[in-house]
């Protein structure tokens, strides 16, 4: 049996039936559990954004000191991130992840005892500690079980899980802030507590349906699991055969301009989805006469049309296999929609942020597909943990501009307009990124400046 795909109509790729049949059971077995991992993991990210007045009173933070509480977070996720994603290749997904939901249910539960400005940042570092290692582990993961023709897709459904999370996270936090009293407890405190033991009772689960390499699932023939790993190593083959074979450094990974570009991009994406992810109760609240549960409700709008958006823009970046240009619509479309909300009423704005979410939202998996096909196995795992820790940073630059501009202006339409121009400049940028999917030329890898390749690498596709 052929290990590599056989035929391309209209663009879609064809794998044999093996392959075809083992890539329909992950979708059905792994990419949920993975999906479900990253609704909760999100949800325990971002739900201080609905905390922000209860807690800002009881603990005594400003404005100012909440985006900065906010976006520790992602300081301690950059430190952290490589060298988690490192114990991961050590110790295996399985074992790794589960580590990981555990530990950051344990200290989203311990949330729900601040009493201090202190203990706020001190907390939230160690969320960031305790994540580490999550998001890059799970597109390493697809790097090793599919192959690039279903990436796209299965990272969008992946990615949904976030989505999915700020839709659900505003009923869901909304109704546990209303529990405000009971047993003698705030209602932020209630929604901390729960919400954390939720992803500590998850890492169980995850223990013991995960598996760590395609050899290791029972649940695939020996057929599918041949085929399959067939194909993703003749994927690899091609690879090396226009980028060299020498080892990868990880540390000269930065000395790849492609990575540079990998880096500010996800970064531009992570500004412009954090900040309207932490400060969007806010901006709804301004709205005015609606109680913690109706503001929930309102901040899910937005987040439901992102989902849609991600489900199709990550079927058709596979159907096409071009990523940048519809990387490019994307992120000047989130653009559009936070400049409309500068000028309009609050009811409107929520509006323009919809437009805003269905734009800055589906940026990220499909951002994602392109550094999966620039870099090959030997580097993938340093590299997309490298592009997600400096990235993530965005999300400490984000709810902390906000906080700063809030507390000095009382407003946040400043940082609206920001966001607009971040926006703009990755999507500019997308146009120096070399390789984007099958049908897009891909000229040197990171294996090639690591590797002192030449610069005249084959710019044909590096995989079927």
């Amino acid at each position: 049996m052929s290990a590599v795909p056989q035929s391309a109509v209209n663009g879609a790729v064809q794998h044999p039936p093996a392959v075809e049949s083992a890539i329909k059971k992950i979708f059905k077995r792994v990419i949920p559990l993975f999906f479900i991992m990253f609704v909760v993991n999100y949800m325990d990210r971002v739900n201080i954004g609905f905390a922000k007045d209860e807690l800002s009173a009881d603990t005594g933070l400003s404005a100012a000191a909440f985006g900065v509480g906010a976006g520790i977070f992602f300081i301690a996720y950059a430190i952290f991130e490589v060298p988690s994603n490192i114990l991961m290749e050590r110790f295996g997904a399985r074992i790794w992840l589960t580590r990981i939901m555990i530990s950051w249910g344990v200290v989203a539960t311990a949330m729900a005892f601040v009493n201090s400005a202190e203990m706020f940042y001190a907390l939230r570092f160690l969320l960031g500690v305790a994540e580490a290692g999550f998001f890059p582990a799970v597109i390493y993961y697809f790097s090793r079980w599919l192959p690039d023709s279903h990436r796209g897709r299965a990272t969008s459904i992946f990615l949904m899980g976030s989505g999915t999370a700020t839709v659900i996270v505003g009923p869901i936090s909304g109704a546990l802030m209303e529990m405000h009293g009971l047993l003698g407890h705030a209602g932020w405190q209630w929604m901390f507590f729960i919400e954390g033991l939720f992803s500590v009772a998850l890492g169980f689960v995850v223990y013991r349906f995960l598996d760590n390499s395609i050899e290791s699932a029972d649940w695939l023939t020996d057929e599918e699991k041949q085929g399959l790993v067939a194909t993703i190593d003749a994927e690899q083959a091609a690879r090396e055969s226009k980028r060299g074979t020498a080892k990868v450094s990880r540390w000269k990974l930065l000395a790849d301009p492609q990575m540079l570009l990998f880096l500010w991009i996800y970064f531009a994406i992570n500004v412009a989805l954090y900040a309207v992810t932490f400060w969007l109760p806010s901006i709804v609240d301004d709205v005015g006469d609606l109680s913690e549960f109706q503001v929930g409700l309102l901040t899910s709008v937005p987040w439901l049309f992102a989902i849609a958006a991600v489900w199709v823009s990550g079927r058709i970046s596979d159907r096409m296999g071009k990523r940048r240009p519809l990387l490019i619509t994307l992120l000047l479309i989130g653009s559009l929609g936070t400049l409309l909300a500068v000028y309009v009423s609050p009811w409107l704005g929520l509006g323009a942020l919809c437009i805003a979410a269905v734009g800055f939202k589906p940026a990220s998996p499909i951002f994602w597909t392109i550094p999966q096909n620039y870099l090959d196995a030997r580097a993938a795992a340093p590299g997309i943990a490298l592009i997600n820790s400096i990235g993530n940073l965005g999300g400490f630059v984000a709810p902390t501009a906000f906080g700063i501009l809030e507390t000095t202006t009382g407003s946040t339409k400043g940082g609206l307009v920001g966001l607009t121009v971040v926006g703009i400049l990755a999507a500019l940028s997308v146009l120096l990124v070399r390789g984007g999917g099958r049908n897009d030329s891909v000229g040197g890898g990171a294996v090639d400046s690591a590797a002192g390749a030449s610069a005249a690498a084959d710019p044909k596709p590096a995989s079927a």
